[in-house]
């Protein structure tokens, strides 16, 4: 697993710029595209698709994407997954903040026989950005995102931080 650390603060930190440029940079950085990409206006036209939610439970409570399921990143529940989903063809599209923790955990699931998972670019802080709905665990859409941090939190420009 790819970890956040001096290296990725001090890229992150020399970006000038828009926060989408500044996105696209990170991610350019920090991923190998190993696992597909699909763009959320691609992602909003899907039918039958799962959101796997790749944060952290904290991130997730805040707000996440519609009928989203949570499987964590750091402690990534695999049971949850296979319980959800027992059908390795299952159109997936995993998700994070901005796209880099839902690669690794894409990975994963590609070595597990999953064969239809796409990451979507930008995550849901990209989403947020271009007005897309996020929603809390009862259903109820909110204006709050999770920013992880006051350095990523950056990437967001819409909706109502949340650091903690």
């Amino acid at each position: 697993m790819r970890s956040f650390n001096v290296v990725y603060i001090f890229i992150f930190l020399t970006f000038t710029g828009c926060a989408q440029k500044n996105l696209d940079r990170t991610l350019n950085l920090l991923n190998k595209e190993s696992v597909p990409y699909i763009q959320i206006s691609e992602a909003v036209e899907k039918e039958n698709v799962v959101f796997l939610d790749t944060r952290e439970v904290e991130e997730f409570e805040v707000s996440h994407l519609k009928n989203a399921i949570w499987v964590g990143h750091d402690m990534f529940d695999l049971q949850i997954v296979q319980d959800s989903i027992p059908d390795k063809n299952t159109p997936i599209i995993v998700y994070c903040s901005i796209g880099v923790r839902s690669e690794d955990i894409g990975e994963q699931l590609q070595d597990l026989g999953y064969k239809n998972i796409q990451n979507l670019y930008g995550g849901i802080f990209k989403w947020k950005n271009l007005g897309y709905p996020v929603f809390v665990s009862l259903g109820n859409e909110t204006e709050k995102v999770h920013a992880y941090d006051k350095l990523w939190g950056k990437l967001l420009t819409k909706g109502q931080k949340v650091y903690d």
